[in-house]
């Protein structure tokens, strides 16, 4: 570790920014899908297929954000580098949680395509503003983070390097 012991890392990180972009695309994403439906819909009004099958991802997606908000506290704790559980699979899976799954969750359930676009939006905001919290990181952890940033995906959480084999 090459941080110094009195200073802590940040428990939000890039949320707060990122937020002030997600929040109000997903706001007028909902109120436009409330007021013209029809204009925004997936499937025909009612589908409950879309709606149960949204809340079964949905269940799914807040289940693996909550472990690793669990996950995180811990690392913040012990001023430690997570790199097991949801940390194993992409560097930043509290973005991708929200980004891959609960909000395309809500979409489902809403029966709409628009909220998508606040997938989109939060995901050039997180591109934007991410190099803060890798930044920070490297501080703290040197070593140790860039030989984890190296192999860990970034965002998307398909480990290609480790099911094709590449040693590194």
């Amino acid at each position: 570790m090459d941080q110094d012991q009195d200073q802590k890392l940040s428990f939000f990180g890039i949320g707060p920014v990122t937020g002030v972009i997600l929040i109000p695309v997903l706001a007028a994403s909902i109120a436009a899908t409330v007021r013209w439906p029809h204009i925004f819909m997936i499937s025909g009004p009612g589908s409950r297929i879309l709606f149960y099958s949204g809340l079964v991802i949905l269940a799914a997606g807040l289940v693996f954000y909550f472990s690793t908000v669990r996950l995180l506290l811990k690392g913040l704790r012990e001023t430690r580098l997570m790199t097991t559980g949801p940390y194993s699979l992409c560097q930043n899976p509290l973005y991708a949680s929200i980004l891959l799954v609960i909000v395309p969750a809500v979409a489902l359930m809403m029966n709409t395509w628009l909220i998508l676009l606040t997938t989109i939006a939060g995901y050039v905001a997180f591109r934007i503003y991410i190099r803060r919290e890798y930044s920070e990181l490297e501080k703290f952890f040197g070593e140790d983070y860039r030989i984890y940033r190296t192999n860990t995906p970034e965002f998307f959480p398909l480990p290609l390097k480790k099911w094709f084999g590449r040693k590194q």
